[in-house]
C-alpha cells in the first residue's frame, strides 16, 4: 500500500464521486478507479458499492478512511519537520478552529502570522469544539481554537482570550422592554440554540444551570448549524438566542437585534495542542503571534 493510494482512496471516499476525486488528485477517473480496485483486491475485501453510476462506501470503507487519514497526517507531519531544516521558509500549518472563533477573532491574527511569514500556508478548517478536538487528537490538524475547555486529556488546552455571550431578540420581542430578564421568563421562551457538541451551547447550557435551568426543559424550536443562521432566524421570529458579543455586534448596530437583560458569565477562547505530539516550528511561531511576542 502506498501513500498515493491513500491519497486517491480519501478523495474517493470523501467525495463518493470518481470523476470529482480525479480532479481533486489530478488524475483520470480511469487511474483512480484502477488504484482502488488494486487497493480492494490486495486485501479482499471491498471498500465502496457501486450502484450504477454511483459509488457509497461500504462499513469496511467508512472504517479505514478514518486510518488512511490519519496516516497521511502523519506522513504530513514528517514531511513538516524535513520542511523545517531551512527555517519558515516553506511549509503548512493546519488549524481546526469553531464557527465564533474562525470568523470573528481569527482573521486579523492570520493575517498577522502571514505577514510575518508569507510562505508558510495556512490551512483552515472550521468545526465545532468537539469536531476540532478530534481533528487534534488524530493528527488532522496540529493546533485548534475552541469556546470553552474540553475534557481530554491527551489534549493540552490555554487560554487565549475572552469572550462574552448575550441573550438576543428581534426588536419587538416580548423581553426587550425588561429591564432584568429573570430565570422563570427564560423558561418560558422559545429558542433557537446551536448544535449540540458547539462551544456557544455548552456554555449556554452551563449558564442555565447555575440559574436552575436544565437545557432539556426549555422548548427549543430549532438547533442550527452556524451563528449566522442562529442570527437570521431570531431576527425573523419570536425566538431568543445567546450568541457572542462578537457575532451580534453588525445586527445590534443596525438594530436588527437587541440585547436582552440577562447577564451571562463570560467565556474563553482557547488553544488546544496535543501533549505528545511535536509541535512544529511554525505552530511556535503561531502560538507567539496570538499572543503577541512574534518578532
Amino acid at each position: 500500500m502506498t501513500l498515493e493510494q491513500l491519497r486517491i482512496f480519501v478523495a474517493v471516499a470523501e467525495r463518493q464521486h470518481l470523476t470529482a476525486a480525479a480532479a481533486a488528485v489530478n488524475l483520470t477517473p480511469s487511474a483512480v478507479s484502477a488504484a482502488i480496485r488494486a487497493l480492494e483486491s490486495r486485501h479482499g475485501l471491498q471498500l465502496f458499492h457501486r450502484i450504477g453510476r454511483r459509488i457509497e462506501r461500504t462499513e469496511a470503507g467508512t472504517i479505514f478512511l478514518d486510518e488512511a487519514r490519519a496516516t497521511l497526517a502523519r506522513a504530513a507531519a514528517a514531511e513538516q519537520t524535513l520542511a523545517e531544516l531551512s527555517g519558515l521558509t516553506r511549509g503548512t500549518l493546519r488549524i481546526e478552529t469553531s464557527q465564533t472563533i474562525g470568523s470573528y477573532w481569527l482573521p486579523p491574527r492570520l493575517t498577522r502570522f502571514h505577514d510575518r511569514y508569507p510562505a508558510i500556508t495556512l490551512d483552515t478548517a472550521f468545526g465545532n469544539t468537539q469536531t476540532v478536538a478530534r481533528a487534534v487528537l488524530t493528527g488532522t490538524a496540529e493546533l485548534g481554537l475552541i469556546e470553552g475547555a474540553i475534557d481530554e486529556p491527551a489534549l493540552a488546552s490555554r487560554v487565549v482570550a475572552e469572550d462574552r455571550l448575550i441573550l438576543v431578540g428581534a426588536p419587538g420581542h416580548a423581553l426587550a422592554g425588561q429591564a432584568m430578564v429573570t430565570a422563570g421568563m427564560l423558561a418560558r421562551q422559545r429558542w433557537a440554540m446551536r448544535e449540540p457538541g458547539s462551544g456557544t451551547r455548552s456554555a449556554l447550557e452551563t449558564a442555565l444551570r447555575r440559574h436552575g435551568l436544565a437545557a432539556g426543559s426549555l422548548e427549543i424550536a430549532l438547533d442550527l448549524p452556524s451563528n449566522e443562521a442562529l442570527c437570521s432566524a431570531v431576527e425573523a421570529s419570536a425566538l431568543v438566542a445567546v450568541v457572542s458579543e462578537l457575532v451580534a455586534a453588525p445586527r445590534l448596530a443596525a438594530g436588527r437585534l437587541v440585547r436582552l437583560a440577562f447577564v451571562l458569565p463570560p467565556r474563553t477562547f482557547s488553544l488546544v495542542r496535543h501533549r505528545e505530539r511535536h509541535r512544529s516550528r511554525a505552530a511556535l511561531a503561531f502560538e507567539a503571534t496570538l499572543d503577541g511576542t512574534a518578532g
